[in-house]
């Protein structure tokens, strides 16, 4: 049975471990990658790696839950949308975006894991849900907002998937870009699209 480490040196050994199953689960996909893959690149013997994750799957939920907390707290503006929405719009996305970058390859196999695994489903929905709640909240009182009856809720849902689609087309997907797309641009086109859509404005960054 897998346990937490609570010495140093095996919380060294399973950030090394994860590590590890980033660089495999880029590189072959979530269905294609294999335990001892892992722990070949870690290191490790094939046991040594079950002393620290169950299974595939837990492993992966691992990756995954630590790179989407790296993802929203990166995506947190240090403007307050209150005092400027365009460039608090510009800096949260951005600062997803180039964390997205950097990790598209193990986010292309998340998106794969969630056709075969509901677990997955389920924790891409919830972490997804956790950047919708917190702008639906920054901008719960703000009267410059203008959505014309439209639910606040709903609008931030469709403009999340904005982002999320364009870093994965973009990014996730590269080599079927006809050109590569810098970050700072794709930031700035769907920080365009989230501010017209709530402050109907021109969205010029």
């Amino acid at each position: 049975m897998a346990t937490e480490p609570t010495t140093p040196k095996g919380q060294r050994t399973r950030q090394a471990i994860l590590a590890a199953a980033s660089k495999v689960f880029t590189r072959d996909g979530y269905v294609d990658a294999r335990m001892s893959d892992v722990a070949e690149q870690a290191g490790l013997s094939l046991g040594g790696l079950y002393r620290y994750f169950e299974n595939k799957e837990d492993l992966f939920a691992n990756v995954i839950r630590d790179l989407h907390e790296e993802l929203f707290r990166l995506s947190r503006s240090s403007t307050p949308i209150a005092d400027d929405p365009e460039a608090a719009l510009y800096e949260a996305n951005l600062g997803y975006l180039r964390h997205y970058h950097a990790n598209s390859g193990v986010l292309r196999a998340f998106i794969e894991a969630t056709t075969v695994e509901e677990r997955f489903t389920t924790i891409w929905w919830t972490m997804r849900e956790r950047h919708v709640a917190r702008f639906v909240h920054a901008v719960e009182h703000d009267d410059r907002v203008q959505l014309d009856g439209l639910d606040p809720t709903a609008v931030a849902r469709a403009m999340a998937s904005l982002v999320e689609q364009t870093a994965y087309t973009t990014f996730a997907h590269a080599a079927l870009n006809t050109a590569p797309v810098d970050v700072e641009t794709v930031a700035r086109i769907v920080t365009r699209a989230w501010y017209r859509s709530f402050y109907g404005g021109p969205g010029g960054s």
